[in-house]
């Protein structure tokens, strides 16, 4: 599908770049964020069945969704032995239960009898027993005596374990894969490790948002992974988000993962003739910078503050960064006097493929995950995760429970969003416009800008190379 004989584009959005204002952080930037690739994966159309062919969500289940590494659950929402979460995708369910302290399996969540499932939640349980005749397995999935046993003489107990699934666990993290002959998770990741730099097993769940989307899952999550989309669709960000100027990371050699890099606390190249540093530093309050605060990062002005001063010949995103190390030593027992500007102000996203969109920063992160809605190719699951810093370091609080959200009801309307709801809102006000439209239009395939949508394009590529597996 991709044409990488073309000539490698280079063209790039004039003004100052992601790395350019890196120079001139307040502090030493970590070498992961000082690197900058992008290679040309070509510039031809993307076919649209993917995005509205139920034979494609059919193939695409077996092809792909059978086959990689996907993100479970939290190791933090088993802590103890019986402890079990369910994931479910496509068709497909799997129970992840801790069988012993230092261990966590999977298995296909259905009886081997008359295949009922054995578990339609999580919680605690010594033994899966099936409510429909009681045949019963083991935590560690070996059978128990079958009830009525002079009735199954065909039936072994060493050839009824339950089927599993491979399982690996990351920085707090459970990871599935369904295939038995699939590469180690450490082999899938290639260099992830290597860029994305933070802790996140030091940090809790604290918030679960989930909702059904009118889209297939991969226009959802194509409008989290570019900012191309903020002149029109986010307009109040661009005197405080260099969007235009954001850094976009694809390797060809590292298919499973790419990132990108939104500067905060500058302007966007479209509005920076006529935005002044105060101008920067007065919206980004007003705002209530909508990425930061999600992230727990409440940089926001308190009753009786002034707006700080810009002192000569400095900008509003040194002064942001220095106001939110003051909040952060007020508010928690961490030290951050060393944490350089970029870590506290931007909006770092990474993709793991398929769907695992964690973001970066030095405090507390957001992680995306959209998913296939059953075999649907017309709506999909969206989940929203805050993973969020401890206040006493190594006091964790307990995993919040997901909350799923009323197709009628907004993302603005749950407080414990806060601004970064109303952002949210505006960005899925297009997609079910996008899936209808990819229907009605006659043009076979969707056209795709070199650079601001190459993480787009660098997906859809690694998609692609599943598929025709």
């Amino acid at each position: 599908m991709m044409d990488e004989t073309s000539e490698p584009a280079t063209a790039r959005c004039p003004g100052p770049s992601v790395q350019d204002y890196l120079d001139q952080d307040s502090r030493t930037v970590p070498p992961a964020l000082r690197y900058e690739r992008n290679d040309y994966l070509g510039s031809e159309d993307i076919d649209t069945a993917r995005f509205t062919s139920r034979e494609w969500a059919e193939r695409e289940m077996r092809q792909v969704w059978r086959r990689v590494w996907q993100f479970a659950c939290l190791e933090s929402e088993i802590p103890e032995v019986g402890d079990h979460e369910i994931y479910e995708i496509g068709d497909d369910s799997l129970i992840v239960v801790r069988t012993a302290p230092d261990d966590i399996r999977a298995f296909v969540n259905v009886c081997l009898h008359r295949g009922r499932k054995l578990r339609t939640g999580g919680g605690n349980v010594s033994e899966f027993r099936c409510s429909f005749h009681g045949f019963a397995w083991n935590l560690d999935g070996t059978m128990q005596t079958p009830p009525c046993a002079w009735d199954f003489p065909h039936v072994t107990p060493e050839k009824f374990a339950l089927p599993e699934a491979q399982v690996a666990t990351w920085r707090g993290f459970v990871f599935v894969n369904m295939d038995p002959y699939a590469e180690s998770f450490d082999s899938y990741r290639g260099t992830f490790d290597d860029y994305y730099i933070w802790p996140l097993e030091n940090r809790y769940k604290s918030l679960h948002i989930g909702k059904v989307l009118p889209c297939n899952w991969k226009i959802a999550q194509d409008a989290f992974i570019e900012s191309f989309h903020v002149i029109a669709t986010h307009p109040q960000m661009l005197p405080w988000l260099a969007d235009a100027n954001s850094q976009y990371d694809v390797m060809a050699d590292q298919p499973n993962w790419n990132r990108m890099i939104n500067i905060q606390g500058a302007p966007s190249p479209h509005v920076a003739d006529s935005v002044t540093e105060e101008d920067v530093l007065e919206t980004f309050y007003d705002s209530r910078a909508f990425y930061a605060a999600a992230q727990g990062r409440d940089l926001v002005m308190q009753e009786g503050d002034e707006m700080p001063a810009i002192p000569p010949g400095g900008t509003a995103r040194q002064v942001l960064a220095e106001r939110m190390r003051e909040q952060l030593a007020a508010t928690s027992q961490q030290d951050f006097s060393g944490t350089p500007d970029t870590e506290l102000l931007d909006a770092i996203n990474y993709l793991l493929f398929p769907n695992f969109n964690p973001w970066g920063g030095a405090k507390s992160n957001i992680i995306y995950r959209f998913r296939p809605n059953g075999l649907d190719p017309d709506s999909c699951t969206a989940e929203i995760i805050f993973m969020s810093s401890p206040k006493q370091p190594g006091e964790m609080p307990p995993p919040a429970k997901i909350c799923w959200v009323p197709e009628d009801m907004l993302f603005a309307d749950i407080p414990e969003l806060g601004v970064l709801g109303p952002v949210f809102d505006q960005d899925c006000e297009n997609l079910p416009y996008v899936q209808q439209g990819l229907k009605a239009m006659r043009k076979p395939g969707i056209t795709l800008a070199n650079y601001q949508e190459s993480r787009i394009r660098h997906f859809n590529r690694t998609l692609d190379q599943w598929m025709n597996k």
